[in-house]
């Protein structure tokens, strides 16, 4: 029989990992390698002596994710700079430590006494109060790569907010965790945009930070007066766990990078009446409801050929969030090959399988404020099949690349 470390390896090893993965499969947190192959945009900014602060009044939107390769804080790094004045802290969703859910309230940071705004509670953007007496605001966010993920529309709130008081926008750039994935799934309908969806593009759309800053500001003529400060060392074709840089959960159920390659799938059926894992130890792993037969939904997706993903019946029993305290049985979904995976095609799958087992318990129209797209809801409803509705995305994505291109920063 084999070890658990041993299996562990092997897992790693069938979803693409190389050693780095494999210490993220075994511990959900990838580690780096002996000497970072990538820098970070605030790296490069301390390497230029933060030049492009030098003498300004400057707040910080980050948490937990904003780091330097020793791991410090760039809240700690910018208040420490010399000819830099930090003095407010702007915290997206899940709050300064990347540990909360729900709305958050304002407070402080304890480490610099310094102000720390919430831009998930009362307010979504900085208030004129907020950015009172600032020249700049830098913005240090890890991105997961998904569209419904919110920390790339606070940084556009915030661009918006600075543009007519004349700030200095300073985004400092990180990767795309599942970059190598490209960009796929629906383009979300322009009339859906919201807080989950701030631009029309797809539900992976393969760009970083820095990247999506210039192209809102390019498409959207925000007129910010944007600066981003690019990575050294970064290609497009690196995952996370290939870069070298430390990993640090971007949210409380994003806890490993096997997560985040199924997030864009998984997180798809979210929205409807079954629970995604959330209140387990493996969010976006599982699916299930008190209502499903896991047997039959493992069999049911086992017949599809969905590359890169297997299904295993189980149940589980989630601690908080939908269906808390109440047995779940469902699936558990094993990553095999994410150079494979199609996650918003396997996100269909899901939902198109929970459609065809229980038509009159799946709640399909729940998916509509994730998948960003009424005709391929209205696919799903009339039994169209995920491969042909995949196909129809194709078009879109096109015209979507063509915007995407002008806006690349690497290689």
């Amino acid at each position: 029989m084999r070890t658990r470390r041993r299996l562990l390896f092997d897992l790693a090893a069938a979803s693409g990992c190389g050693a780095v993965g494999a210490a993220a499969s075994a511990s959900g947190a990838p580690v780096p390698g002996p000497s970072p192959t990538v820098l970070a945009g605030v790296d490069v900014l301390a390497a230029g002596g933060f030049a492009q602060l030098s003498g300004l009044r400057v707040g910080v939107v980050t948490n937990q994710t904003g780091r330097d390769a020793a791991g410090r804080r760039t809240i700690d790094r910018l208040w420490s700079a010399p000819g830099v004045r930090l003095a407010a802290i702007f915290s997206p969703e899940h709050g300064l430590n990347g540990d909360r859910e729900g709305r958050i309230g304002s407070a402080s940071d304890a480490a610099t006494g310094l102000p720390v705004y919430s831009l998930y509670g009362a307010a979504r953007r900085p208030s004129a109060q907020m950015l009172s007496g600032l020249d700049a605001l830098v913005v240090d966010l890890q991105d997961v790569g998904v569209r419904f993920f919110t920390y790339a529309t606070t940084m556009a709130y915030v661009m918006e907010a600075a543009a007519p008081r004349g700030l200095l926008v300073v985004v400092l750039d990180r990767p795309n965790p599942i970059g190598p994935a490209g960009v796929r799934g629906p383009v979300l309908d322009p009339a859906l945009r919201s807080f989950t969806g701030y631009f029309p593009m797809p539900v992976q759309h393969a760009m970083t930070m820095a990247e999506l800053a210039r192209m809102f500001e390019g498409e959207n003529r925000i007129g910010a007066r944007l600066t981003v400060v690019p990575m050294r060392g970064y290609r497009r074709d690196l995952w996370f766990d290939q870069t070298g840089l430390a990993w640090v959960d971007p949210s409380p159920n994003l806890r490993s990078m096997g997560a985040v390659i199924l997030y864009p799938g998984v997180a798809l059926v979210e929205g409807t009446n079954v629970s995604v894992g959330r209140g387990t130890p493996s969010p976006f792993e599982l699916v299930g409801a008190p209502w499903i037969d896991g047997v039959a939904l493992a069999g049911a997706l086992a017949a599809r050929d969905i590359r890169g993903a297997r299904f295993e019946p189980t149940q589980f029993t989630p601690d908080a969030d939908r269906y808390a305290a109440a047995l779940c049985p469902g699936v558990r979904i094993m990553l095999t090959d994410r150079t494979a995976l199609d996650a918003p095609r396997l996100g269909l799958e899901l939902a198109a399988a929970l459609r065809w087992l229980y038509p009159q318990r799946f709640d399909i129209a729940g998916m509509l404020g994730a998948l960003g797209s009424h005709e391929s809801l209205a696919a799903l409803q009339a039994g169209t099949p995920a491969e042909a509705i995949a196909a129809s995305w194709r078009p879109a994505l096109r015209r979507f690349e063509a915007v995407r291109r002008r806006y690349l920063l690497y290689g």
